[in-house]
């Protein structure tokens, strides 16, 4: 079976849509097969989104949005918050594909730019935040190894976001960022997930 971190799935393609309220805006989204979450929006995603923006009354800047999958939370993101300016990364091709269809669909103006890139291995600005909803079953070295990037390419004063479930290692990763940023503070716990945050 083919994992949504492979870079060029060989499965058939089969594509579908849902449309879904996220922070009381409507969006519509397009997905296909060897892609995460395919027929709804994921639950984790939701939680950080909704943590996102209960923290955030704003948000300028750049956004990178690691992992990006088929672009939920950079197209929520970049509606609530118009003064964003996005970068949309992943290793899935077929996922960066849908990212294009459903920013345009969505008529988000201000994702700048859609990115192949294994981790941070194609990235080169520096952001004022960074959001991952990261590959678990890719394994802790690839999901710390994204922290690890995120640190390096955020701005004095900037911001990780992270999701994940309690049982896939959300107190390693607590760990593992406070070892980084020598902070990190859990902004939400729910159903099991946790919404982890870092300031560089």
């Amino acid at each position: 079976m083919e994992h949504y971190y492979t870079e060029n799935p060989d499965c058939p393609e089969k594509e579908d849509q849902f449309h879904v309220q996220i922070v009381n805006k409507d969006f519509v989204f397009h997905t296909n097969t060897a892609v995460f979450s395919k027929k709804s929006l994921d639950f984790g995603t939701r939680v950080l989104i909704e943590s996102i923006c209960a923290k955030n009354t704003d948000m300028t800047g750049d956004l990178l949005d690691m992992g990006c999958g088929y672009g939920p939370i950079s197209v929520a993101l970049g509606t609530i918050y118009p003064n964003l300016s996005i970068t949309m990364a992943d290793i899935n091709n077929r996922a960066l594909s849908l990212a294009k269809k459903n920013a345009k669909e969505n008529r988000v103006s201000n994702i700048r730019k859609i990115l192949s890139s294994d981790s941070f291995n194609q990235i080169k600005d520096m952001y004022q935040y960074v959001v991952t909803n990261p590959p678990i079953r890719a394994g802790k070295k690839v999901v710390f190894s994204i922290y690890e990037g995120a640190y390096e390419h955020l701005k004095a004063g900037g911001e990780l976001y992270v999701v994940l479930q309690k049982k896939q290692g959300a107190p390693s990763s607590q760990q593992k960022l406070t070892e980084l940023f020598g902070n990190c503070t859990v902004i939400q716990k729910k159903s099991g997930y946790y919404i982890l945050c870092s300031q560089k």
